[in-house]
Parts: C-alpha cells; structure tokens; sequence
C-alpha cells in the first residue's frame, strides 16, 4: 500500500492532531501548455520541494497529492488539478479532509506586483484580482489565510497582460529560478516549524 493509499484509511491516534499537519498549496494550471508559465510559479516551488524531500505526487482526488514529515510534522503539497479559476475545491475538499486549519495552509501564487523573485509572505488580504485566490476567498468564505506570493514583476506592454503571464520564463529568469526555489523551500519548513509570524519576519523582501 502506497502513502496516497493511506490517506484514505483510518488515522491512528498520533496522527490525528490538526496543529501539526500543513497543507501547501502551488497554484497553476495542468496542461503541458502551461508548464513553464510564470502564472504555474506554485506548482513548480511544490514541484522542487517534492523532489528535495525525496517524495513523489500521486494523483487523488481534486488534484495531484505529495506527503513527507519534518521533525514530527506532516506536509501535505497540493497541486489542484481543476485549473486555476477553480483551485478553492480542491484547497477546501483537501483541508477539510485532513482537518487543517486555516491557519496552516500556505497558497503559493505569482504576483505581478512584486518584482522578479521578490517574496511576500501575509496572514490575510485580498485576492488582489488573481482568479485562483479569489476562488479559495469564494469557497473557504474568508481573506484570512496564509498565502506566499512569488513575483513575476509587471513587464509587459499594455494590452499584454494575459500573454505575459502565461508566458514563460525568459533565460535571465531561469538562471535564477533555482535559488530562489531553494529560499521557498526554507520557507516552508519555517512555517511548519516556526510559525507564520516568525516566517514572515525572517523571509519578506529576502
């Protein structure tokens, strides 16, 4: 039996303490068309960490599901596979399954407001016109949630906004794409284990 396979069987006593599981969720879009897009930044930090943590996505329900555990802790990494304008089902059906709380799920999504590779992390605010946030607001009822905005920057001419970000990333920006998912990683394990605040005092403008 593979872990997706125990997901669905009955928690033994230990593992049943909401406060120490995590859901983080990278936001994008499934499709080979959209692999390498800035919009898909989410799906490509949870990507790294999957790897660096020597663990693998399985398909399940709502979305693509990766488990691994960091000093007692358990993350579960969720790519929702219901396209972006949808991502609240699947951040709703995944956190009410495992019992997470709001206050220890992170949305990692691009931003157009900050700078290439600028980090912001916050506990709450608006979608900020980005569809999938917006559906997560819709479906969980509320703007408090944690979430990791990654910075794509604004370069684009006007009329260009869709084609810029579903572009993708041009050689400047890949050179230092992976540095910068090596930070994302540090952040995640910094909120499971230290908690937003100190995360967000440690990492914003790093």
């Amino acid at each position: 039996m593979n872990w997706i396979s125990k997901l669905f069987q009955p928690k033994a006593k230990e593992n049943t303490d909401p406060m120490k599981k995590f859901l983080i969720v990278g936001l994008g879009n499934i499709g080979a068309e959209y692999v390498n897009t800035r919009h898909n930044i989410g799906f490509k930090i949870v990507d790294f960490i999957a790897k660096k943590e020597n663990t693998t996505f399985q398909t399940a329900k709502l979305g693509d599901v990766a488990e691994y555990k960091i000093k007692g802790r358990t993350i579960i990494l969720l790519k929702p596979n219901t396209y972006m304008n949808l991502s609240g089902k699947a951040v709703k059906y995944w956190m009410d399954k495992e019992n997470i709380a709001k206050e220890n799920i992170l949305v990692i999504t691009d931003d157009l407001n900050l700078s290439f590779g600028a980090i912001r992390i916050k506990s709450k605010g608006t979608d900020g016109g980005h569809n999938g946030l917006k559906n997560i607001q819709l479906l969980l009822n509320t703007t408090e949630y944690p979430r990791f905005r990654f910075g794509i920057s604004d370069a684009f001419k006007k009329g260009r906004q869709i084609d810029y970000v579903l572009g993708e990333w041009n050689d400047d920006e890949k050179k230092i794409l992976p540095e910068r998912f090596e930070i994302a990683s540090q952040i995640i394990s910094s909120f499971a284990l230290e908690g937003l605040s100190e995360t967000m005092n440690k990492y914003n403008g790093k």
